[in-house]
């Protein structure tokens, strides 16, 4: 190691390598009762899940993590999809379609505001 440089902690979550910054967050994550979860094919992304809602994270160059994507439901175990259908929206995962209810369009934003508030917050840090 060069003078002035300072060693980066790494800690891993099967082949995922995290800083010390972004083992932190997830550390709030998990506290905060979101749970990792493997789901193909997103292997080299992070998705965490609390009840039936699920989010895939990424890692940003600052050392902290973002989302890669909007946050969604999951159905039968699985990223779903939300779509516009004539007799309302509707959350799909191939050919299983789940109501877009009040109930879990509530949920998911609130899944979706403390997620981001806790990106946030570590990120300021």
């Amino acid at each position: 190691m060069q003078p002035g440089n300072t060693p980066r902690c790494m800690y891993t979550l099967d082949v995922m390598e995290f800083t010390q910054v972004q083992a932190d967050m997830l550390k709030r994550l998990f506290a905060a009762g979101f749970r990792p979860i493997a789901i193909p094919p997103y292997e080299s992304a992070l998705c965490v899940h609390r009840g039936e809602c699920a989010a895939l994270l990424t890692t940003v160059e600052n050392g902290g993590l973002r989302l890669l994507a909007p946050v969604t439901l999951l159905v039968d175990g699985n990223l779903s999809v939300r779509l516009k259908k004539p007799v309302g929206d509707v959350f799909v995962w191939k050919r299983t379609e789940v109501a877009a209810t009040e109930e879990r369009l509530r949920a998911l934003e609130e899944f979706r505001g403390e997620l981001v508030g806790i990106l946030e917050i570590a990120g300021k840090q």
